[in-house]
């Protein structure tokens, strides 16, 4: 006889070792959260974000120490009349001398009234680099707020990149702890329903909150190799309730078959073997599956996508982790007491729930697709591609300031400040780098740009300045743009500016470097870089999953049926998604404002994932038909058999990711919810239109062909059906039967 797979081994010693397993688990996760606060998490730096050309001219600029510096604006007006000037100098005062002493602060500049004589700003740069200003711009606020206390009869408050970036980190933990005030009783509720048990029900959900726990302790540690954006933990909670709760959900869900087939014949331990014989392997297939997916985000060279890849990563390990461990322990623990409660039941004369076979309803779903199995499926995939079909007119954009919440303190300041400084909403920052001999040559073509800046009518005169470095090999030019940064007038400024003020100008100068960078320079370029690493991460996917589903099925068949079905899935979603957030109709209803285009992360995220969490009603679906069909059964019976049991806990499963999912819908971050949605839409289609209406459609038509070129199954559907399990067998001697161990 061969060897135990690992999953079964583990099982079966977690199973007779409970309390060992149960109390090893909370230890880990205990362990990880107390390494994680020990150690920190390590957060990407502005280094980190570099990319293209942009990322180049920002490298050249600090090269000089002339980098763009976090800066805060204390914004002094009027919440209702016109200014009182003398008030608002006072303050100014007052706040200038209060950020002087602060040791956050590098300078304090003069202050600036804006031309229409309503607002007083007082521009404070910070010490330090960019990204990491929002960690030490508490005090600044602080200054701020003493200051307005001080000076009632004026506004005064504070906007910035950083204090903005503090406001969006509180705002994303609120959204977080309201996610799962949301999704944690509808999940319960619908595992209650699903196994008629509170303790049942309970399960999942536990191990679930533990993985996450568990994965939010060592995504930190995991960010002293790969720095966090600042995403992981948002991934981590819509990542990992799904996949924990779904993982325990099929162990589950096997473990009352197996237990109620035995007829109380065989122990609990023997019972959690059988169920670890066949979810566990699964669960591991999916598993990995949903990694090896992911990992394909490393191909973008992104930190933002490494990030949301390395969460994702981490999550998805621990909750296999969790279902294959510490699931058996409470499975066993649990078993007994499930029995004792059944014969009392059954003592009563009260109904026994059943947990196996195939309900009438389900029958009855699955009959288009097994008796008019080429109607059924012209017609399904007709309604996928119209819903694909939006996706057609898909826009990408990466989503700034414009995007951000309005209900953020910073972010309404911010429109206050742009609204009297229009200059201020877009800044290009010109950076040419040369030998220090010939500063003023390079001095002059930036003068000259500048002029034919002046003469354009898409750049304001306001905001222009010329600096160089105290080694004069860097001079940088900064010039402003009185729109907002998600029009078109925007990236038109830029490109104005690389294909005709740089090539008239500074690009006729012998031996120097020039480029240009800024918010607008940054997207650009981001979105350019994004699109070359496209095919090659798409690419991958497709092989990998491809590859993988081949050897989990040993058919080629099912690895192009996956493919194809996941792309409808994804395609579905996309096209859903355009409707929704690149209109304006929806704004109202979502809370959100519409730039007209999609987040530009979103599509390609959304793609590795959907293609990952595809593969988990793959597998667990055609885990079933393929037992089923092992057994002799004919493939349009081994559809309905293997379907059939196990619709319920998919539609089950199905109820609990769209409700994690659904639940990011009503966050604050604009990305969070386009994400959230999409990701929704993809498993509601693909539990209830692609696994019920297409796949056993295509399996019916194919018949045995589904399973080429694998001779084993082409024997089995040859030899006559057998007993799916002989209820008074040893765990052993039917695991040994299937060809299991």
């Amino acid at each position: 006889m061969k060897s135990q797979p690992v999953t079964v081994k583990v099982a079966s010693w977690s199973a007779a070792h409970p309390w060992r397993a149960i109390v090893g688990w909370f230890a880990f996760v205990v362990l990880c959260l107390g390494a994680a606060s020990v150690a920190g998490t390590h957060s990407a730096t502005t280094e980190d974000y570099r990319v293209g050309k942009a990322g180049r001219a920002e490298a050249m600029a600090a090269d000089g120490g002339l980098q763009r510096k976090p800066v805060e604006q204390v914004v002094i007006d009027s919440p209702s009349g016109p200014l009182d000037l003398a008030a608002a100098k006072a303050a100014a005062g007052d706040v200038t001398e209060r950020m002087r002493r602060l040791p956050e602060v590098e300078r304090v500049d003069e202050p600036v009234l804006s031309k229409d004589r309503t607002v007083l700003r007082v521009p404070v740069v910070m010490k330090g680099e960019e990204l990491a200003a929002r960690k030490h711009v508490d005090p600044l606020v602080a200054q701020t707020g003493a200051a307005q206390k001080n000076h009632p009869g004026v506004r005064v408050q504070e906007t910035g990149g950083p204090s903005m970036s503090k406001g969006l980190d509180q705002q994303r933990g609120d959204d977080l702890a309201f996610s799962e005030m949301l999704t944690l009783p509808v999940t319960v509720i619908t595992l209650m329903i699903a196994f008629g048990s509170v303790i049942a029900a309970g399960v999942p959900v536990l191990l679930a909150l533990s993985s996450i726990a568990a994965a939010m302790g060592l995504s930190a540690l995991a960010s002293h190799v790969l720095p966090d954006a600042g995403v992981g933990n948002n991934i981590i909670l819509l990542i990992g309730m799904a996949v924990g709760v779904d993982y325990s959900l099929f162990y589950l869900k096997r473990d009352r078959e197996e237990r109620a087939r035995s007829g109380g014949r065989l122990g609990s331990q023997a019972v959690v073997e059988l169920a670890a014989a066949t979810a566990g392997r699964a669960i591991v297939v999916s598993g990995f599956a949903v990694i090896i997916s992911t990992a394909t985000l490393y191909l973008a060279t992104d930190v933002i996508f490494s990030s949301l890849a390395t969460g994702t990563i981490i999550v998805v390990l621990v909750a296999m982790a969790s279902s294959l461990t510490v699931l058996p322990a409470l499975l066993a623990k649990l078993g007994a007491r499930g029995e004792r409660r059944a014969a009392r039941r059954a003592a009563q004369g009260k109904r026994v729930r059943e947990h196996g076979g195939t309900s009438r309803v389900w029958t009855t779903l699955l009959r288009p697709a097994t008796e008019r199995p080429a109607l059924t499926l012209a017609v399904s995939v007709l309604v996928m591609l119209a819903l694909a079909a939006p996706a057609l007119g898909l826009k990408l954009s990466v989503l700034g300031k414009d995007t951000f919440s309005r209900k953020i303190p910073a972010v309404q300041t911010y429109d206050r400040l742009t609204a009297a400084f229009p200059e201020m909403l877009v800044q290009h920052q010109v950076v040419v780098r040369s030998d220090a001999g010939r500063s003023p040559e390079v001095v002059a073509a930036l003068n000259d740009l500048r002029k034919r800046a002046e003469a354009d009518p898409l750049f304001t005169k306001d905001g222009i300045s010329l600096e160089t470095s105290r080694d004069r090999r860097v001079s940088t030019l900064e010039l402003s743009v009185p729109v907002k940064p998600s029009s078109p007038e925007a990236i038109e400024s830029l490109d104005r500016i690389r294909d005709d003020f740089l090539p008239a100008t500074v690009d006729k100068l012998d031996g120097v470097e020039a480029g240009v960078t800024g918010d607008i320079a940054r997207d650009s370029d981001y979105l350019d870089h994004q699109n070359a690493k496209l095919p090659l991460v798409v690419g991958f996917l497709l092989l990998l999953t491809f590859v993988m589903t081949v050897a989990a099925f040993r058919s080629v068949v099912i690895g192009l049926i996956g493919i194809v079905l996941n792309l409808l899935s994804a395609a579905a979603a996309f096209g859903m998604l355009v409707v929704v957030f690149q209109g304006s109709w929806a704004q109202g209803l979502l809370d959100f404002h519409s730039t007209g285009a999609i987040g530009s992360r979103v599509p390609l995220f959304l793609f590795v994932i959907l293609f990952g969490l595809s593969m988990d009603y793959q597998v667990f679906v055609v885990s079933r038909i393929k037992e089923a069909a092992l057994r002799g059964v004919p493939t349009r019976q081994a559809v309905l058999d293997g379907i059939g049991s196990s619709a319920g806990v998919v539609t089950s499963a199905a109820v609990v990711m769209v409700t994690v999912f659904a639940s990011f819908v009503f966050l604050n971050l604009v990305e969070m919810k386009q994400m959230g949605f999409s990701l929704a839409v993809a498993v509601l289609v693909d539990a209830f239109i692609v696994r019920i209406m297409i796949l056993p459609s295509v399996l019916t038509l194919l018949g045995k062909a589904s399973w080429w070129p694998s001779r084993g199954m082409r024997r089995a559907q040859s030899a006559p059906a057998v007993r799916p399990v002989p209820a008074q067998a040893d765990s052993r001697e039917f695991l040994g039967q299937n060809g299991m161990i």
